[in-house]
């Protein structure tokens, strides 16, 4: 029996419908076990684990309600790589920040641009022969975005997804 292998269109399709519908399991799927994931911060995480660790807190709606809108992608088949530009839209009212510095910056960023706000980025991606995600880069003011008012949308109450891989 031959196993099909996704297109890298495929695979990022199958990631950014897993994030935005909160299933940590289901966008862990699509990494290869030997990842690297540098998500703008200044850190970067290898491997699946530690992949699936940085990403917790955002499933966990420690930033509040979280999605992704794509604006364009990029996809180069040959090389195996995708870009994406993308706005990523919080609506704080969903917000389950755990520790007191989350629940302070929530107040001032509240104050700042209110409960919805969004910021703008770019993330590449690099896919394996398997169709896998093996290198994902995110380039945005990880630290100190530029939040926007009018890029903010209401979002629905989120409903998390329990499935287990």
């Amino acid at each position: 029996m031959v196993l099909s292998v996704p297109s890298i269109t495929e695979t990022l399709d199958g990631y950014m419908d897993a994030f935005n519908a909160l299933d940590l399991d289901g966008v862990m799927t699509h990494f290869a076990d030997d990842a690297v994931y540098r998500p703008g911060s200044g850190t970067e995480r290898v491997g699946r684990a530690a992949i699936r660790e940085e990403l917790v807190p955002q499933f966990e709606l420690v930033y509040g309600a979280m999605r992704f809108d794509e604006c364009d992608r990029v996809v180069d088949e040959k090389a195996r790589k995708i870009v994406i530009r993308w706005v990523c839209r919080h609506d704080l009212a969903h917000g389950k920040p755990r520790r007191l510095a989350w629940k302070i910056r929530r107040v001032i960023v509240g104050a700042l641009v209110g409960n919805r706000f969004g910021w703008e980025g770019v993330d590449v991606f690099h896919f394996d022969d398997a169709g896998k995600i093996k290198r994902k880069f995110t380039y945005a003011g990880y630290r100190q975005p530029r939040l926007e008012k009018q890029l903010g949308v209401p979002l629905p109450t989120p409903s998390r997804h329990t499935g287990r891989v």
